[in-house]
């Protein structure tokens, strides 16, 4: 089953699940990062959750650079790219977000045709997809209206990287020809692998927890749990039937940020506050807070979304919201106690 993995992003939040699920499926991973120090992160976190390394190798590559790609994809059969910068704020400068986005995931792309990669599955988002709507269903078929009012530059960052990796993949020629498979989570959750907590959804979750966000915006949208996620990254790595298809990874409903809030309450949790924050309230702060800013597309909305075709094509039933809530809780409240 000896194939070869390069993933992008390994020592993220996902990409360490999906490094798990890799090497217990018996595949040889090569896994990228930016410093040693990374390295020893992902061995140690790997090590700690009973995992064997012994396929497991690293490569300091950059996505904003073309050095070190040609060597790390030979002899490659799969790309997993994960990597990619989030942040709910919008940054100072949108290029520096979008840059990145959309260069480094056409640089994997470029690399992945040139070593004759079979298939890249490329980590996009829902954000890609519900950005400009604020009720209904979301479907595989939907893109985010990049021209709606109040697009953050992460929502702008995943529909333009996912974008331009389908214009690649329609207009590429020679023989070779490249497969790609997009997985569009939701908002992501679940307990991490490491200790890390310095992700987006995971510093959300140690401030909720720790009672330091007294008030949660109004909006509801599909979630997912991170097991789920990687689950699906390495299903699309073989599935015949997903070749150069984009799927949802959610539920079908929608939660709001109140609801996860009131059953943290429910279970014990003393943090949580479920108290909506004043849509007046956050456009006021969105002049000075960045944060806030990147929050205003969401405001009021309320979706939910078709997961069918996931379901079906991988064979998947979602893990249900309620357990990956809580046990994120169990895991958040365990390392930041120590």
């Amino acid at each position: 089953m000896n194939k070869k993995v390069l993933l992008t992003g390994i020592s993220g939040y996902i990409g360490l699940h999906c490094a798990k699920i890799l090497l217990e499926k018996g595949y040889t991973v090569v896994g990228t990062v930016r410093s040693t120090k990374k390295e020893e992160e992902v061995i140690k976190t790997l090590n700690s959750n009973s995992v064997s390394i012994e396929n497991l190798s690293f490569t300091h590559l950059d996505l904003s650079s073309d050095k070190g790609w040609d060597s790390a994809l030979s002899n490659c059969n799969y790309v997993m790219h994960v990597a990619s910068p989030f942040t709910v704020e919008n940054p100072k400068n949108e290029s520096d977000m979008l840059g990145p986005a959309v260069d480094g995931t056409l640089r994997v792309l470029k690399a992945a045709k040139k070593n004759g990669v079979k298939r890249v599955v490329l980590t996009s988002s829902t954000v890609a997809i519900m950005g400009g709507k604020k009720t209904g269903t979301i479907t595989p078929d939907d893109w985010t209206d990049l021209n709606s009012k109040n697009i953050s530059t992460y929502f702008k960052s995943k529909t333009l990287a996912e974008k331009s990796a389908w214009d690649f993949i329609n207009n590429q020629s020679g023989d070779n020809s490249l497969e790609l498979v997009s997985i569009n989570p939701g908002g992501v959750f679940g307990p991490p692998l490491g200790k890390n907590l310095t992700g987006a959804s995971m510093s959300m979750i140690v401030k909720i927890l720790g009672g330091k966000t007294p008030m949660v915006p109004n909006t509801s949208f599909p979630m997912v749990d991170v097991r789920d996620v990687a689950y699906l990254h390495v299903a699309a790595l073989t599935e015949p039937k997903a070749a150069n298809q984009r799927f949802i990874a959610t539920e079908k409903i929608g939660r709001s940020f109140q609801s996860i809030c009131q059953l943290l309450i429910d279970n014990g949790y003393k943090g949580p506050s479920t108290k909506l924050a004043p849509n007046f309230m956050l456009k006021l702060l969105s002049i000075f807070d960045r944060e806030a800013k990147g929050m205003l597309a969401m405001l009021d909305m309320n979706l939910s979304a078709d997961n069918s075709k996931t379901m079906e094509v991988f064979n998947w039933k979602p893990i249900p919201f309620e357990k990956t809530l809580l046990e994120t809780a169990v895991a958040v409240t365990k390392i930041t106690s120590h």
